[in-house]
């Protein structure tokens, strides 16, 4: 369900930012694993379970946005695809999750090398993936949360 006030929306993406923080250590924490590809495998699953979790608690999940009323379906959909969302409101697959972590393919280049010198490396390479992690959930917060707010303030505007 969408929220339907600003303090609910503002509480949903405290927790959501909560959840991309747990998510992230757990991404460095499989950095420190010194065995090729063990940490993108790590982070596409996290992903997978996080940008479905974050959709879910903003009320922007498939599943949710199918039940609703066509009128209200169509107004988040026009809101999703106006913020340019590649995940709110779409079945997130591990194909997206791959072209979303190629897009910080720099990073993750850089972590696969630096894990390989002892201790430094291993420190950088969950430092990466920790600040990468965080940074791609909390830009899909912030993208379900303009969706949302946009369409709260809409919902508050008088009816002409």
């Amino acid at each position: 369900m969408i929220p339907k006030t600003i303090e609910e929306l503002e509480a949903i993406r405290t927790e959501c930012r909560v959840l991309v923080n747990k998510r992230a250590s757990a991404s460095a924490a499989a950095a420190v694993i010194p065995i090729p590809g063990v940490d993108v495998g790590a982070d596409i699953t996290i992903m997978m379970e996080l940008l479905p979790a974050i959709n879910e608690k903003f009320g922007l999940a498939p599943g949710q946005i199918e039940k609703m009323d066509a009128t209200l379906k169509g107004k988040i959909i026009v809101l999703i695809t106006s913020a340019g969302s590649q995940f709110a409101g779409r079945v997130v697959t591990k194909q997206m999750i791959s072209l979303l972590l190629k897009k910080a393919g720099k990073r993750i280049a850089v972590k696969q090398v630096t894990k390989f010198v002892p201790f430094v490396g291993q420190a950088v390479a969950a430092g990466i993936s920790f600040a990468a992690m965080k940074y791609l959930g909390n830009s899909h917060i912030e993208e379900c949360y303009q969706v949302c707010k946009k369409m709260i303030e809409e919902q508050q505007l008088p009816a002409q």
